[in-house]
């Protein structure tokens, strides 16, 4: 049970945000002079949870409604039926969601919960906050005000003691951890991460498999402008399963010129050895970071030292500078006013997708590399990483894990499926065709777009083979080897007979995979065309009918930024 002043901040996080935001909210705290603890959902102890007077809830929504993998086991638990109507009648809480409202099931989980909670008994400080990051200044727009009036409701639950204030952002707040070198003559640790011990059960974040490089293949022509890798892993011995549309997880290694920089500036000596302390007892030391480490080991495998940078960073750089002039702009970047300039100085990266082989394991990336204002160009971290693997050196390993997929393909075979894959979405079709194939499954329909047949047409020969044997019905939409723009939408409107058959008499089912910024609304707009010419429904007809088929499963996407 905890004190009488005491909050506990729960975070269900897939890419770091809601754990960035949930430490920023326990930060608030303890300037307001609370006991507060700031813990992943499923490490929480969820039997304790009905002792706890206040809990702020910090949500991501991931896939298509779907919750983080740091919370799944809290999701399960929160949706028992055998769980009393009353069962958290001492709770006062706050959700605060994040989300991306380009996706259809925006903050999903985030509304769920505190609908669920409420039907618990529990009661809300606030109504549920929902951030968005397509929102000019990013979830922050909302975070802040919302923040604000958090705090206003909290400190009349727990006013401060007489003589306290809350304590200025210019003071620095005590560090989690200490550091203590080693004496310099100490020898260097062996390398964990890409020997780790033989995995017990399936491999995770906290237990990767070395996975062999087989093969990494450029797809697309020499003189193109981006660069497409097929790489290939032997996943034997590892425990893995999989199905297409599964995501592979991978710990990249930041480059060794980038390792060299960062200890540069920031004068550390690479292969001086460590060990870290936590300032208060019961905190757990970092995960997969071994004791005692060196500063190069650290670097080169645990920090991302190439991120874009968060809001909390030049927060945390403020009280460090020096430099007068630059600790003002650092607290304008980590301000609620500054946010417009932060993000035009911030640029976000991009994800990428991946497709399955048995045994063998391949994914489908493409290199991410463009340029900003500043000189240097920017470039992903693992894109760049995998891309720089050659196998024909060696024994060359990459720790991976694998996440299920949001798609299930029908288990019936004789039903057709229509794939919509532009770019790198069409990998977990590539997967799913093969799969099929394999079965002798022919219902397969593909519709691919890139801007070029000469130079990003992935996998050209593969499907031409399979077209050829009667396997694959495929479309193709090249956007500029024509004066007018052609995407994958024109070639549904284009054969909306066809897609209108599959659909009525034969149970098609539909997948989009693929960027999430204009395209899914696109394909969205043409599928329901395609009902109103061919299927004699009208505008609302089509709308509900489409909605039905994403209800019952028969049209599912996997969509990324």
């Amino acid at each position: 049970m905890m004190a009488e002043k005491g909050l506990l901040v729960l975070f269900g996080s897939q890419t770091g945000t809601a754990q960035d935001t949930a430490e920023r909210v326990g930060r608030e705290a303890q300037r307001r002079h609370l006991r507060c603890r700031v813990q992943a959902l499923d490490s929480c102890d969820l039997a304790n949870l009905i002792h706890e007077p206040l809990v702020v809830f910090v949500c991501a929504t991931t896939g298509q409604g779907d919750p983080p993998d740091n919370m799944k086991m809290f999701w399960r638990f929160l949706f028992r039926k055998s769980l009393p109507g009353s069962a958290l009648c001492q709770l006062d809480y706050a959700v605060l969601g994040l989300g991306d409202s380009s996706y259809p099931k925006f903050n999903f989980i985030a509304k769920k919960l505190h609908k669920r909670l409420l039907q618990l008994g529990a009661n809300p400080l606030l109504p549920v906050a929902l951030g968005d990051d397509q929102h000019d200044l990013g979830p922050d727009a909302v975070i802040d005000p919302w923040l604000v009036a958090l705090w206003e409701k909290i400190l009349a639950l727990y006013p401060l003691p007489p003589g306290l204030g809350i304590i200025s952002p210019d003071v620095r707040l005590p560090p989690k951890y200490t550091l203590h070198y080693l004496p310099e003559d100490s020898p260097e640790p062996e390398g964990a991460l890409l020997q780790p011990a033989p995995p017990r059960g399936a491999p995770c974040e906290l237990q990767p498999f070395p996975a062999h490089v087989v093969s990494n293949q450029r797809l697309t022509a020499p003189a193109h402008f981006q660069d497409v890798r097929l790489i290939e892993f032997d996943i034997a011995g590892s425990g893995i399963t999989f199905s297409a549309g599964d995501v592979v997880m991978i710990q990249p290694q930041n480059c060794p010129e980038d390792v060299q920089q960062f200890c540069q500036l920031l004068r550390l000596e690479p292969h001086r050895r460590f060990v870290l302390q936590p300032t208060e007892p019961g905190t757990p030391l970092p995960p997969l970071l071994p004791q005692p480490c060196s500063v190069q080991y650290l670097v080169t495998h645990y920090l991302d030292i190439s991120c874009v940078p968060r809001r909390s960073f030049f927060e945390l750089l403020a009280s460090f500078s020096t430099n007068e002039l630059e600790r003002e702009k650092l607290q304008e970047f980590s301000s609620a006013q500054g946010q417009e300039e932060l993000y035009s100085y911030c640029n976000r990266p991009r994800r990428t997708t991946l497709e399955t082989h048995p045994e063998r394991m391949q994914i489908l990336v493409a290199v991410v590399r463009y340029k900003t204002r500043l000189s240097k160009p920017r470039r992903g971290l693992c894109s760049t990483w995998l891309a720089s693997l050659n196998p024909e050196q060696g024994d060359v390993r990459v720790p991976l894990w694998v996440k299920k997929g949001g798609m299930k393909f029908p288990a019936d075979p004789g039903t057709p499926v229509i794939m919509i894959g532009p770019g790198t979405g069409v990998a977990p079709f590539r997967a799913a065709i093969q799969e099929r194939v394999a079965l002798g499954r022919r219902g397969n329909c593909l519709f691919f777009g890139c801007r070029h047949q000469s130079k990003d047409f992935y996998c050209q020969a593969e499907w031409e083979e399979l077209v050829t044997k009667g396997f694959l019905t495929l479309f193709t939409a090249f956007s500029r080897d024509q004066e007018e723009k052609v995407y994958v939408q024109h070639r549904i409107r284009e054969n909306g007979k066809l897609l209108w058959e599959l659909l009525s008499t034969e149970n098609a089912h539909i997948y989009l995979a693929g960027n999430a910024k204009q395209m899914p609304a696109a394909v969205a707009e043409a599928l329901q065309s395609v009902l109103q010419q061919e299927g004699g429904l009208s505008p609302l007809e089509a709308e509900e009918h489409f909605t039905a088929l994403e209800r019952s499963r028969r049209f599912q996407s996997e969509t990324w930024s």
